[in-house]
C-alpha cells in the first residue's frame, strides 16, 4: 500500500510536468516596430500637408530600417515558407510568424525522399528533397522500403511527436534531426 501511494504520487507529478508547457500562456505578440508605428501614427494627423510630410518622413525611415535589417517585412507566402522549413522543430520564437493567422494552421507537410538509409537497429534516416533530415524513433518495419522518390506525409502527433507515412504505408514515429 505504501509503495503504491508513492507510485501514484510520482505518476501525478510526471503528468503535471508533461502538461505544464501546455498550460503556460502563449507567447505575447511582439510589439510593432517603431519605424512601422511611425507610419501608422501619421494616419491620425488631420491636416493633409502635415499628414503627407509625416508619411514621407516615416516611409523614408521605414525604408532605411528595412535596408539595414532593423525591420524585416514578410508576406504570407514567405511566412508559410519559414513555417514549412521549421516544421518538426519546437521553436516558440517562431510564433511571430503567426500574427493574423491561426497558429495551428500547419499540422502536416508533404515531401519527397531524396535519400533513405538504415542505421543502428534497422531504423531509417530519411533526407527530404529540401534537405530536412528525419529519423525513425520506433521499431516499425517498412515494406516496401523507402527510397529516393518516395512520397511522405509528416503529421504532428501527441506530446510533440511526429508520425510519417511513406508511400501510403502505416505511419512510423519520427523526429526531425535538422
Amino acid at each position: 500500500m505504501f509503495g503504491s501511494r508513492h507510485l501514484l504520487a510520482a505518476l501525478a507529478a510526471a503528468a503535471l510536468t508533461l502538461t505544464a508547457p501546455a498550460l503556460a500562456a502563449p507567447p505575447a505578440a511582439p510589439a510593432t516596430p517603431k519605424a512601422v508605428q511611425a507610419v501608422i501614427d501619421c494616419r491620425g494627423l488631420e491636416d493633409p500637408q502635415q499628414r503627407l510630410a509625416c508619411f514621407d518622413t516615416a516611409a523614408a525611415a521605414l525604408e532605411t530600417a528595412e535596408n539595414s535589417g532593423d525591420v524585416v517585412s514578410l508576406d504570407r507566402e514567405q511566412r508559410n515558407t519559414v513555417r514549412r522549413q521549421a516544421f518538426g522543430f519546437t521553436l516558440p520564437s517562431l510564433s511571430v510568424f503567426d500574427r493574423g493567422e491561426k497558429p495551428d494552421e500547419m499540422n502536416q507537410v508533404q515531401d519527397t525522399v531524396a535519400s533513405a538509409s538504415q542505421g543502428a537497429g534497422g531504423r531509417w534516416m530519411l533526407v527530404m528533397q529540401d534537405g530536412e533530415v528525419w529519423r525513425q524513433t520506433d521499431d516499425a518495419e517498412l515494406y516496401p522500403q523507402p527510397h529516393a522518390g518516395s512520397a511522405v506525409v509528416i503529421k504532428k502527433a501527441m506530446l510533440g511527436s511526429y508520425m510519417m507515412n511513406i508511400d501510403r504505408q502505416s505511419a512510423i514515429r519520427v523526429e526531425r534531426e535538422h
